[in-house]
């Protein structure tokens, strides 16, 4: 454990409730009440509580970048938001709940306290919060100002540190940035079946990288492209091989839970095989169905790497559908599959909606970013968490699914930034099962 301790200060407010929000976010040193970091984002149109939760999210990643073992405590105004993250209130509310996932999953349970603090005491937090919904009014974003202290906190002026950069600032917000397009709207996947059912008969996206099929090192973007946000994180999504299911294009999701087939295993090898020739995966995580499991494990044999299961990634559950064909189920639920087509709030029959899935991959992803930044990350899973990153990633319509073919043992890469955007570095790269 660290001897360093942490407080986070955070506010959040909407003009209209809802209405244009942002949040306000600090990080102190305990000790000597030195402000360390701090940020201020508008969130577009959101509630009080939602805002107030994003800043509770943003100065948890701040103070984990800052020391991950040091223990922290979160002070906020909103007597619903620390009686939540507390336990002793339920979170009713769908985006709240996202929010609140995606803070617990920051730290270790047990190493972050919340307590509450009138108004008057969570000054900072509540000015850079309306500064944020001042500067968006106009059309700009919020930059720190120097010193990083409030009038109202002159005593503390020979303690308070200089405020990180608007870039540096955002290095800790990413996963804040990033987790509420999917949170606040239905930025989800379409067209989650096994090897492509839904979406056999669209247009197939043709593999494509920047600078060729290889697999992108994480490095900083060329200079000219913006400002430099650091090393990203990148995340090489990796398709589980084929199951018996597979070739039949049946759904696919939870039920029954198949293993690779023979010609899976051996997609599942050559995978592993050009991952150990590139060099670049520092750790890998897994859904932790079995197809995705035995992919894993023969990556991680090749790459000398422990396998992280992460629940989050688990493929789409189709309830009723599992185990049948796009023709079966048109036969015996027309209206329902209808419906599915068009709306990702829509779950099969005892099964999971595209929505609800999203929600959990974008935790899940949060997870990944803020336990290995700057790292390269090699994700084992499924259509439908593949193609939830792809589109969040390209800011893409839930309709745009659809016209994406992901074939089996099939790679993908994209590089998660400090400032929440993302690059598509690679697509559907099946090269490596050329001969098969």
């Amino acid at each position: 454990m660290s001897t360093r301790r942490f407080i986070v200060e955070a506010d959040g407010g909407s003009r209209g409730n809802p209405g244009p929000a942002a949040y306000g976010a600090l990080v102190r040193d305990a000790a000597t009440g030195a402000v360390l970091w701090e940020r201020g984002e508008s969130i577009g149109k959101a509630t009080n509580n939602v805002a107030e939760y994003r800043g509770v999210l943003a100065g948890l990643l701040a103070a984990r970048s800052l020391d991950p073992d040091a223990p922290v405590e979160v002070r906020a105004d909103s007597k619903l938001v620390v009686e939540q993250m507390s336990g002793r209130w339920k979170i009713k509310h769908p985006d709240m709940k996202v929010l609140a996932d995606e803070a617990r999953a920051v730290y270790p349970p047990g190493r972050v306290t919340y307590t509450w603090v009138p108004r008057a005491k969570n000054a900072h937090a509540d000015r850079l919060a309306n500064e944020a919904m001042d500067a968006a009014a106009q059309g700009k974003e919020w930059e720190p100002k120097r010193p990083a202290v409030a009038a109202d906190e002159a005593e503390d002026a020979s303690n308070a540190a200089p405020a990180m950069s608007a870039a540096d600032a955002r290095a800790a917000a990413r996963a804040a940035a990033a987790g509420s397009r999917a949170a606040g709207s239905s930025a989800v996947d379409s067209g989650a079946v096994d090897s492509g059912a839904a979406g056999s008969g669209a247009a197939g996206a043709s593999a494509a990288s920047v600078g060729g099929p290889e697999l992108p090192k994480s490095v900083p973007p060329p200079t000219g492209w913006g400002p430099d946000l650091g090393t990203p994180t990148t995340v090489v999504l990796l398709r589980h091989g084929e199951t018996p299911l597979t070739p039949q294009k049946r759904f696919s999701g939870v039920g029954g839970d198949p293993e690779l087939s023979e010609r899976g295993r051996w997609q599942a090898e050559r995978a592993a095989e050009l991952l150990a020739a590139r060099g670049t995966i520092q750790a890998i995580v897994s859904s932790p169905l079995s197809r995705c499991r035995q992919t894993a494990d023969a990556a991680a044999r090749r790459l000398g790497l422990d396998v992280r299961v992460e629940e989050g990634f688990r493929e789409t559950d189709f309830g009723a559908w599992e185990g049948l064909t796009f023709g079966e189920v048109r036969e015996r639920w027309p209206d329902e599959l209808s419906e599915w087509l068009v709306s990702p709030d829509f779950a099969p029959p005892g099964g999971e909606s595209f929505t609800e899935v999203a929600h959990r991959v974008v935790v899940a992803r949060d997870k990944v970013l803020a336990h290995y930044p700057g790292q390269t990350v090699l994700i084992v899973t499924h259509v439908t968490p593949i193609k939830t990153l792809v589109r969040l990633a390209l800011d893409a319509p839930a309709q745009s699914m659809f016209r994406m073919e992901l074939s089996a043992a099939a790679l993908t890469a994209i590089n998660w930034w400090a400032d929440g955007n993302a690059s598509l570095r690679v697509y559907n790269d099946t090269s490596h099962l050329r001969g098969e």
